[in-house]
C-alpha cells in the first residue's frame, strides 16, 4: 500500500508504476483502518475512502474524504523516532492539515484538502512533550502555512506555553506573509519558535496578482522588521520565473529583499507544474504546453506531468539564472540557483544530496535546512531549488 502527499496527486498511476496493490489519496489514518478492514471481510474496496485499487476493469480511485476535525492520537513511540532525529536534524510534527488559498502553482489543496482540519492545540503540544522525552529538541512544524489561520497559531502557541515547552524545545515553521502581526511573533518567540520561512514567492504587485497571493511588498516588510524585533530567525522564499516575470520584475523582487534584509532569502527559479493548478490552465490558454516556449523538462512527446515539468518565464532569455546571479552579486544571503554555465563539479546546496549539511547534522547541527547552512555562512552561488516548497 502506497500514501503520501505526493502520491495523492498521481495515486493510481504511481500505484500502477510501482506494482503496489493499493493506493491512498489524501488523509490515510481512517482509511488505511478500513482498508485493513475490508481485507477481513472479503474486500469491498468501494467503501474506503480515497482507496485506490484494481479490477478487470482497471484503477479504480474512490473519493477522497476529508475529516472537519484531523484527530490522530500519536504516542510517536512505534519507530525510533531519535534515530531519525540525529540523522536528519530535525523532527517533524502537524498542527492542521489542508488550505484554502488559492496560490496558482501550488498543489496542497488538491492533497491535503481545500478545507482547514485542525488538530486539538493540547494535542500537539502533548505530542511535542513526547518528542521532547525522546530528546527531539527541535522540530519543524508541516502545516502548508502555520498561520493560516492565524487564530489556530495562536492556540498552539499558547498550548505550548503552558505545557512549558517554550524554553525547552526550538522549532520552525512555514508562514504566510499575511496574516502575521505584533501578537503572533511575540507568542511565537515565546512559544519556542526559532525560525519561519515565508512564502514570499515575489515583491513586485502584477507577479503576486498573478501569483494570487494575499500579500504585497508592504506585507513583507512588515513581517520581516516583526521577526527581526522578536529575534526570530526569517528566511524569504521566492519562486521567481513564473507566468509574467521579466527582467524588470526579477530586479524590482531583489532588490526590495535586499533592502529589506531578512536573514536569508531563497531565490528559487523555476515553476513545477502540477495537475489542477491555474498555473497550468494560464499557461495551456497561451498554447500546447509540448511546444510552448518556458516549458522545461528531460523528456519527449506530450507533456506528461507525473514526470517533473517545470516552466520558467522566456523573457528572462536564455540563461536565466545567470541573470539572477548577476542581480544578486555578492549579497551572502541569497541562495542563488545554479548558473547554467556551471562547471559540472560546481557545489550546491540541493537539500537532497548535500555532503555539507548532513555533515554539519552529524556533529550535532540541529534546526530547518536553511538555518543550519545559513549559520555555516555558506557561498550565495550555489543554492540549487527549483520549485520552491513543493
Amino acid at each position: 500500500m502506497l500514501g503520501g502527499v505526493g502520491l495523492s496527486l498521481f495515486a493510481s498511476r504511481l500505484a500502477a508504476l510501482t506494482g503496489a496493490d493499493f493506493a491512498i489519496r489524501g488523509d490515510g489514518e481512517e482509511a488505511t483502518i478500513g482498508l485493513y478492514r475490508q481485507s477481513q471481510k472479503g474486500g469491498n474496496w468501494c467503501s474506503v475512502p480515497g482507496l485506490c485499487w484494481k479490477s478487470d476493469k482497471g484503477w479504480f480511485e474512490n473519493p477522497a474524504a476529508w475529516p472537519r476535525i484531523l484527530s490522530s492520537p500519536r504516542p510517536r513511540d512505534s519507530i525510533d523516532n531519535l534515530a531519525y532525529f540525529r540523522r536528519g536534524g530535525q523532527g517533524g510534527i502537524e498542527s492542521k492539515r489542508g488550505c484554502p488559498r488559492r496560490c496558482i502553482y501550488c498543489a496542497d489543496p488538491q492533497a491535503k484538502g481545500r478545507k482547514v482540519r485542525f488538530r486539538e492545540p493540547h494535542a500537539v503540544a502533548q505530542e511535542a512533550a513526547r518528542l521532547l522525552a525522546q530528546g527531539i529538541d527541535v522540530l519543524h512544524f508541516c502545516d502548508g502555512e502555520f498561520n493560516v489561520p492565524g487564530s489556530h497559531a495562536l492556540s498552539v502557541c499558547d498550548a505550548l506555553i503552558e505545557a512549558g515547552l517554550g524554553e525547552k524545545l526550538r522549532f520552525y515553521v512555514y508562514a504566510a506573509v499575511r496574516p502575521f502581526d505584533a501578537e503572533l511573533a511575540r507568542r511565537l518567540k515565546r512559544a519556542g519558535c526559532a525560525g519561519i520561512n515565508f512564502t514570499g514567492d515575489s515583491a513586485h504587485p502584477e507577479v503576486l496578482r498573478t501569483y494570487l497571493a494575499a500579500h504585497r511588498e508592504p506585507h513583507l516588510a512588515e513581517a520581516i522588521r516583526l521577526c527581526k524585533a522578536e529575534g526570530i530567525a526569517c528566511m524569504v522564499d521566492l519562486l521567481l520565473g513564473g507566468p509574467g516575470e521579466t527582467p524588470e520584475t526579477v530586479t524590482h523582487t531583489l532588490g526590495t529583499l535586499e533592502r529589506l534584509e531578512p536573514d536569508c532569502i531563497g531565490a528559487g527559479l523555476g515553476m513545477r507544474l502540477y495537475p489542477g493548478t491555474a498555473a497550468v490552465e494560464i499557461l495551456k490558454s497561451q498554447g500546447n504546453l509540448a511546444t510552448l516556449p518556458g516549458i522545461k523538462r528531460q523528456y519527449g512527446g506530450e507533456v506528461d506531468l507525473l514526470w517533473p515539468t517545470f516552466y520558467i518565464a522566456p523573457e528572462l532569455g536564455r540563461a536565466p539564472a545567470k541573470l539572477i546571479c548577476e542581480l544578486v552579486g555578492n549579497n551572502p544571503r541569497v541562495f542563488t540557483p545554479v548558473d547554467e554555465s556551471a562547471t559540472a563539479d560546481k557545489h550546491d546546496h540541493n537539500y537532497n544530496d548535500n555532503s555539507e549539511l548532513t555533515d554539519a547534522i552529524s556533529r550535532g547541527e540541529r534546526g530547518a535546512y536553511w538555518d543550519i547552512l545559513r549559520k555555516l555562512g555558506t557561498p550565495n552561488d550555489c543554492f540549487n531549488q527549483s520549485d520552491g516548497k513543493a
